[in-house]
């Protein structure tokens, strides 16, 4: 071959080897970034998913905790956080240090070797006395090896307070209805056995069961009072009154009480005029002048006033100066059932509602109602209306 042919032909084999190789390289080059935009394409695609799912488990009012084999914490949702007023990087951590209950300890525990823990009450000791119910769940690989625990928390204190309080309205109410109940019954008794043939026993025991079914009428008329107030179905007929009218009403009602005890009922209510349901407002201050007699001192005074507030309100107080009311139970007299003084209010009489039932007409007017008083001092009840 000549010479000239034989460095032609490798002239190009040279050419083809650099185009062949710089081909390559650009192959290369672009497989390589488009693996590089598909593993930032499957990294955004990752975070995405891992954000909504933060923000899914973020959303929840149930408190969320994953913990690995370890027991280290891989993540806690925001209401956990809330919950147990945890604070700094959570993840990483052993449980005990972020929630330092055994309990909880525990309940990790038996999920490893139960697989699941459902419905498990956990009462926090804490100021707000709050309970939580506890469902954990062991987290398994497809070949089922263990990789954690996750435990979800749910605040039944709501709930827990509610049944505390029907139980104790319930026990309430049965005592209330069985102290009248068993005398009826025990006068009764005693009239079949003989006593109706005696005049002044029969007349004297009949006045006695009278005034014992008045009280249990009294109390059923109160049990459907508040339980109306409370579930919204009472309608009120609300018209332009005159509240030191229906002051003087119930003065009117009260003055053979207050005169037994030496009482002075003293009406220094300016003629306000106020948009209400005047059947209501009878019932509001009945029940409020009706304490002050029943528990002031004897020879005392009971005063009914009033003023405008600044914010075009009307404001009405019944101030008493008995032997007031501690401060611990300030807070809770408007309370059903609630007494100051059991043993006084027992012998008494009343059903425990009156205050309750004062505070519901009151706030279905749109209005507010609350209590001063200092031990030794009398006391004072307030309520506002919304001045016509």
């Amino acid at each position: 071959m000549p010479p000239t042919l034989t460095i032609l032909v490798f002239v190009v084999l040279i050419a083809v080897h650099f185009w062949w190789r710089a081909t390559m390289v650009r192959k290369i080059q672009t497989l390589r970034s488009e693996a590089a935009q598909s593993r930032s394409r499957e990294r955004a695609i990752e975070s995405e998913a891992r954000g909504r799912q933060d923000a899914l488990f973020d959303s929840m009012i149930e408190g969320v905790l994953v913990l690995d084999q370890a027991g280290r914490v891989q993540f806690a949702n925001r209401a956990f956080v809330q919950m147990f007023a945890t604070s700094g990087v959570l993840q990483g951590r052993t449980l005990l240090e972020v929630v330092r209950l055994e309990p909880i300890a525990q309940i990790v525990a038996r999920t490893a070797y139960e697989g699941r823990v459902v419905d498990q009450e956990l009462r926090m000791s804490d100021a707000e006395d709050r309970w939580l119910q506890v469902n954990a769940a062991a987290l398994t690989s497809v070949d089922r090896q263990r990789l954690g625990t996750i435990l979800v928390f749910h605040d039944v204190t709501r709930i827990k307070k509610l049944e505390r309080t029907r139980e104790e309205f319930v026990a309430n109410v049965s005592h209330e209805l069985r102290t009248p109940l068993s005398l009826i019954k025990g006068y009764v008794e005693t009239l079949l056995d003989g006593a109706k043939d005696n005049p002044e026993v029969a007349a004297k025991f009949l006045q006695t069961i009278d005034r014992n079914a008045r009280r249990l009428d009294l109390l059923i008329q109160d049990l459907l009072a508040i339980s109306e107030l409370e579930s919204g179905r009472m309608n009120l007929n609300l018209q332009l009154v005159s509240l030191r009218t229906i002051v003087e009403e119930v003065f009117a009602g009260l003055k053979e009480r207050a005169a037994q005890r030496h009482m002075k009922l003293v009406n220094a209510l300016p003629d306000f005029r106020a948009g209400a349901d005047s059947d209501r407002m009878e019932q509001v201050l009945a029940n409020l002048v009706g304490n002050a007699v029943k528990y002031g001192r004897d020879g005392g005074t009971v005063t009914v006033g009033g003023r405008t507030t600044e914010d075009g309100k009307v404001e009405v107080f019944v101030q008493d100066d008995g032997p007031g009311i501690p401060a611990e139970a300030l807070e809770r007299v408007f309370e059903r059932f609630y007494r100051v003084d059991k043993a006084r209010s027992r012998e008494q009489g009343g059903t425990g509602l009156g205050l309750a039932i004062v505070k519901h007409i009151v706030q279905s007017h749109g209005g507010a109602v609350w209590v001063q008083s200092e031990v030794g001092h009398g006391a004072t009840f307030y309520f506002t209306l919304p001045e016509a």
